[in-house]
């Protein structure tokens, strides 16, 4: 069958990209078999909804710690090395949880601590993963891709937990554990024939500054932070339903491990669904509307565990939740792609992940202690009601509507900084000097000085973005038409990546249109601290 570039599909069509998914299906197949062996080998312990809800967020908290650190690894880094050995040191670890189970010796508390390492090792790659991906296919299909991604994710949630709830039946959680650790080969075997060219390696920066300039991006980026609050919104009330949905199968459905198998497959089956159907849903519905939709979608689910009774229905109504998974996480996926420029998309994808993927752990903590206090059924019913207030509140918190939109290549529209010889007789700089003040003019004429001042307000946010870390505009007293605007950045190495790498086409625009307000174009000079 030829698949069209403009197909949901089109990304497999390019050959690494497929290799690497299937890799990762194949990892991922063996992930969510180990989260149902986790889950199962506590669930008839006493306090059962606390400790699994405690190894749901064990798996998922290490992201608050690691993902930052992470996302600069994978920006300064080798993103195909760091994914390479941090998936090495998972399949060790879990096989060492597997030759635990085998003997006899996991306990509650070793469960716990070696999930906590095993999500450590996944929060360690996570931003890399995200941040390959415009590597592996154009930016037209980057749209298709995450949704692919999404899609690798909850199939895998349909065959893993069925395939876990089976082999339980059969055998142990060891069995489980150690189908786990050989399913990280997979991904090691893709990474080590993918042939990374070099020209895409990230250039060396230190940690800590690569690290300032990461929450700098995020903290003035307001298309990403928009992107940020709708992801917790809509993750903290979501994680009750994958922490406290192996209590309710046992004690609310009367189901058994493969019951609870089968209502993951179910969610895991619409995420499919949700999948196939995104991309013509995706042309029809803006972005909020899609989110808000796909949220309502995932309420309905929640809201079924809570209150019915029969499995199946049950199920089919997970179903239609999987589905809603889908849509919510590829659409906040694909607009932060979308929105980010490459030199700092592993960084502010990291932030992301935390928000995201800690927010779950955070929330599947709080509701696990909820649920031992108040019951399951309650919980659920409390969380399935803040989504659907959440789903409410894109009425006045929605989305930006350019995000995903601007352009994000690279652009130089300033002129080379001039260097005279130095006192020392050097004509080059010393990167490391600084701090470095750089003090811009403009002649604005009166009738232009309200929308230039506008203007100018956006151009303070783009510096601050891309690396200022002070920025103020000031008018000459003398000389009203004179506007002199100064900003700060650290170092002149510092200067010299937001001057030729972090400008982008989007900001460049912002740039000009100030510009283009004032007499003459404006003048630059470089002030160094002695």
């Amino acid at each position: 069958m030829t698949v069209e570039k403009s197909s949901a599909w089109a990304p497999l069509r390019r050959g690494v990209f497929r290799a690497l998914w299937l890799a990762q299906l194949g990892s991922n197949v063996g992930s969510w078999m180990q989260s149902v062996g986790a889950q199962w080998t506590v669930v008839h312990q006493p306090n059962a909804a606390a400790l699994a809800s405690i190894v749901q967020a064990a798996s998922l908290l290490p992201v608050l710690f690691v993902s930052l650190p992470a996302g600069v690894l994978a920006d300064v880094l080798d993103r195909r090395r760091l994914i390479a050995l941090a998936t090495l040191a998972m399949a060790i670890v879990a096989g060492g949880l597997a030759a635990l189970s085998a003997g006899g010796l996991l306990t509650p508390t070793a469960l716990i601590a070696i999930t906590f390492v095993l999500g450590a090792c996944q929060a360690l790659t996570s931003p890399a993963w995200q941040a390959i991906q415009p590597e592996l296919v154009p930016r037209s299909e980057l749209p298709e891709a995450a949704a692919l991604n999404s899609l690798n994710v909850n199939l895998a949630r349909a065959i893993g937990p069925a395939l876990a709830g089976f082999l339980l039946g059969l055998s142990s959680p060891a069995v489980v554990f150690a189908v786990n650790a050989v399913s990280y080969l997979a991904i090691l075997v893709a990474l080590l024939r993918w042939r990374r060219p070099a020209a895409v390696a990230a250039a060396g920066e230190p940690m800590l500054p690569a690290l300032r300039a990461g929450l700098r991006y995020v903290a003035y980026a307001p298309g990403v932070r928009r992107i940020l609050l709708r992801a917790m919104v809509f993750v903290l009330p979501a994680s009750a339903l994958w922490g406290l949905l192996p209590v309710a199968a046992v004690n609310r459905l009367g189901l058994g491990s493969t019951g609870y198998g089968v209502l993951l497959a179910a969610l895991g089956l619409g995420a499919v669904g949700g999948a196939v159907l995104l991309k013509p849903i995706r042309a029809r519905l803006g972005r909020n509307t899609l989110l808000g939709c796909a949220t309502v979608a995932y309420a309905i689910g929640v809201l079924a565990v809570a209150l019915l009774h029969n499995a199946t229905i049950v199920a089919v109504l997970l179903v239609v939740a999987g589905a809603g998974w889908l849509g919510g996480l590829s659409t906040l996926n694909t607009t932060l792609q979308l929105a980010l420029p490459a030199w700092v998309r592993a960084r502010a994808l990291a932030v992301y992940l935390m928000v995201f993927l800690g927010g779950q752990g955070v929330g599947a903590l709080i509701w696990g202690l909820l649920a031992a206090a108040l019951g399951a059924s309650a919980t659920l019913l409390m969380s399935g009601i803040v989504l659907l207030i959440g789903a409410a509140s894109l009425a006045v918190l929605p989305l930006h509507p350019r995000t995903g939109e601007l352009d994000r290549a690279v652009a130089q529209p300033w002129p080379e900084p001039e260097i005279g010889i130095l006192a020392d007789g050097e004509e080059d700089l010393d990167p490391r000097a600084g701090p470095v003040l750089v003090e811009v003019s403009y002649h604005v004429p009166p009738e232009n000085a309200e929308q230039f001042r506008a203007a100018l307000a956006k151009v303070g946010v783009s510096r601050q973005r891309t690396g200022a870390r002070r920025w103020s505009t000031y008018r000459d007293v003398s000389t009203p038409d004179l506007y002199v605007e100064l900003f700060e950045v650290a170092s002149w190495s510092e200067h010299l990546r937001q001057h030729n790498e972090r400008i982008t086409g989007a900001d460049a625009e912002l740039y000009q249109a100030a510009a283009d307000l004032a007499l003459e174009p404006p003048r630059a000079r470089h002030l160094l601290a002695n």
